[in-house]
């Protein structure tokens, strides 16, 4: 499968079949999750954790007892870049029929902590459990899925832009990179906010986050950076497949913004 299909065939998973992922593909998936780098070159920690073992949960998950947690340092661009990594390792969880959910607010946090072993300036931004997807949802997923509209998107129009906010990029100007910009309308994010706006601009496509209330914590993080980090990984590695050559750098532009947004970062097309 192409990246973008894998893209398009992910959902978010919260009720699994009960079965345990096997030991090779639990390996599989650590292994790859060590690797991923990220263009902020923070590291970051994994491991895969034993719910029982461990005493974790969420109310929101049923049917598997594994999940996989990341910890890092709370520097300077630390969400996205745990965003961008964990969505490398959700979109090869995919490739092996494995389902995922980010999980950042309905779980027993400090238990997680414990399980991580997080200490000084290291944080846990969310977890996802691991898991085959069940044959049926359970009315719980059900009945949240339909509650932040799950299986919708903002329209291409209304969180791409061409040159300014003041133009709604269409689908024939975006051109080569059109895919790479689906890749990101149909990212995941935290109850389905959607926060990025791109603006493509003279051979650079620049990175908003359009912040909702209720995502930024005392301590300065924002938790709404980490789906920034997902937009990132997807249109990356769309733009990737598709040939075109992309590097991030982070040079504000300078663009008319309203008060709600933010600059996050920009990609230099080849």
């Amino acid at each position: 499968m192409s990246m973008m299909d894998i893209i398009r065939e992910r959902r978010s998973v919260r009720t699994f079949d009960g079965k345990n992922i096997s030991d090779d593909e639990a390996v599989k998936i650590l292994e790859f999750a060590q690797k991923v780098e990220n263009p902020y070159d923070i590291g970051i920690t994994w491991k895969i954790l034993d719910a029982k073992k461990e005493g974790l949960s969420s109310a929101v998950i049923a049917g598997t007892n594994t999940y996989i947690a990341g910890k890092l340092l709370r520097v300077p661009h630390a969400e996205e870049a745990f965003g961008y990594s964990f969505e490398k390792v959700v979109l090869f969880a995919k490739s092996l029929g494995i389902g995922t959910t980010m999980i950042g607010g309905t779980m027993n946090r400090s238990a997680f902590e414990r399980a991580m072993n997080i200490s000084g300036q290291e944080f846990l931004p969310c977890v996802s459990p691991l898991g085959y997807p069940a044959k049926k949802m359970s009315f719980k997923e059900t009945m949240m899925r339909k509650g932040i509209k799950a299986d919708t998107r903002f329209d291409f129009g209304e969180v791409f832009f061409d040159g300014s906010f003041d133009n709604p990029l269409s689908e024939s100007k975006a051109g080569k990179l059109c895919e790479a910009f689906e890749a990101v309308r149909l990212a995941p994010s935290a109850v389905n906010k959607q926060p990025w706006r791109l603006v493509l601009c003279d051979g650079k496509v620049h990175f908003y986050e359009k912040r909702s209330k209720g995502f930024a914590s005392g301590d300065g993080s924002d938790m709404q950076k980490i789906d920034m980090g997902i937009a990132l990984c997807h249109f990356e590695v769309v733009a990737m497949e598709l040939g075109v050559s992309v590097l991030l750098k982070i040079e504000d532009p300078g663009l008319e913004i309203k008060n709600d947004m933010v600059y996050i970062a920009s990609f230099d097309i080849g």
